[in-house]
């Protein structure tokens, strides 16, 4: 092929066929099932941004793009769309916001496949949602490219640097959404204002979860700052502020959605630290005990510490220390890392916050002062996200899931 004919080949993106395109549900159909119509729209974009992938080239179409395809659209609970969806329809919105709702609703599910993939590389997780983590199915399809004597144990880096690839082209993917959604320029300012606020957020977040890592931070106080940034903000505040904005929704609204979503977010990475220790990975999708292995600041192991050392009990304190980040934990090793923690009280005390803040975000959405069929669906996802263990019938008592305080 003739030099320019490739570069305009390559320079040109695909025209969307506007005759062949379904006009959007309505939103009652959208009522009856968020989760379907974010990925119908979701498998949609894909399909198309598969087949550019494919114009450009197949290998890289099979390897990568193929496969940031089906792991997006392969799992999830799509919470993210959900909320947005929900604060979207009650704070007013109808028929003529769906398009753009389940346009950005589908961006939220890409830009979380970019965070999932490349949380996955930094811990060296090599489990997601129950099946081999991003980068693990790249060591599994190229076994040559594996742990060699040059780099030692744990996923290559060819498996990790396809895997840092795949999470910026969800990134990418996710902007392309956002960017071709048709709103009216207020609206539209503000959906941008939000969506880079973030994006931004996210990567601080993650920063600040990695800082807590390499310096073994104890700080509680910094835990609960990277827990605000890394998933409160990110999973729920930011979701529901655009779901209010594609609306006008007043200041107050918003305000109060806010502070409701920060108060839900909070309360859930908090639970989520506490699975990691003690939850079963057949229902989280992942090993137990990755946050010890690994090394993370949760709130949990700081307020463990700051209790061990208030109550003298050392041998905790050495013990906490000795297997945080110690990379493969055994069994036995993990039950001693519980039961030390059990003894110092700390589970049972992140219980009583996570109670303290879904009370707390209830008390916001009232203030919202939403109303109607919609509404109620908002309070019940987010008394989801927040509720405690032992509020949701499909959960465990606490004392089943993470054993009786001492």
């Amino acid at each position: 092929m003739h030099a320019k004919s490739v570069a305009r080949h390559l320079t040109t993106a695909p025209r969307q066929h506007t005759a062949h395109i379904a006009p959007p549900p309505t939103a009652a159909a959208v009522d009856a099932d968020v989760t379907g119509a974010v990925t119908g729209q979701l498998a949609a974009f894909c399909a198309e941004s598969v087949a550019y992938s494919r114009s450009l080239d197949p290998v890289f179409a099979t390897d990568v793009a193929e496969r940031l395809s089906a792991f997006t659209l392969g799992g999830g609970s799509r919470i993210r769309p959900r909320l947005l969806w929900w604060a979207l329809r009650a704070c007013g919105g109808a028929d003529a916001h769906v398009s753009g709702a389940l346009r950005i609703a589908a961006a939220l599910e890409l830009i979380q496949s970019c965070a999932l993939v490349h949380d996955d590389v930094m811990d060296q997780s090599v489990v997601r949602r129950g099946r081999p983590s991003f980068h693990a199915q790249i060591a599994l399809e190229f076994p040559a490219t594996g742990p060699g004597p040059a780099h030692g144990p744990g996923p290559s880096p060819f498996a990790q640097s396809v895997a840092v690839l795949a999470g910026d082209l969800a990134l990418s993917w996710a902007d392309d959404l956002v960017a071709g959604v048709d709103l009216d320029p207020r609206v539209r300012t503000e959906i941008l204002r939000i969506w880079r606020a973030m994006r931004t957020e996210m990567v601080a977040g993650q920063y600040l979860d990695l800082h807590g890592q390499a310096t073994s931070s104890r700080s509680a106080a910094q835990a609960i700052r990277t827990v605000c940034l890394k998933t409160a903000r990110y999973t729920v505040e930011q979701p529901l502020a655009l779901g209010a904005a594609l609306t006008g929704a007043d200041d107050s609204t918003t305000r109060a959605l806010a502070a409701a979503g920060r108060c839900a977010g909070i309360a859930f990475q908090l639970r989520d630290d506490l699975l990691g220790v003690f939850g079963d990975p057949g229902a989280t999708g992942k090993p137990s005990g990755d946050d010890i292995r690994s090394g993370k600041a949760t709130y949990l192991l700081a307020l463990a510490h700051a209790r061990a050392r208030a109550t003298g009990a050392t041998d905790v304190v050495d013990l906490l220390q000795d297997c945080r980040g110690s990379g493969p934990l055994s069994g036995p090793a993990l039950a001693s890392v519980r039961e030390a923690l059990r003894s110092t009280g700390a589970p049972a005390q992140v219980e009583r916050r996570i109670e303290r803040l879904a009370r707390a975000s209830e008390r916001h959405l009232a203030a919202a002062r939403l109303h109607g069929r919609a509404a109620q669906h908002l309070t019940e996802l987010l008394r989801h996200v927040a509720s405690p263990p032992g509020q949701d019938a499909r959960t465990p008592e606490p004392a089943a899931r993470y054993g009786a305080a001492r």
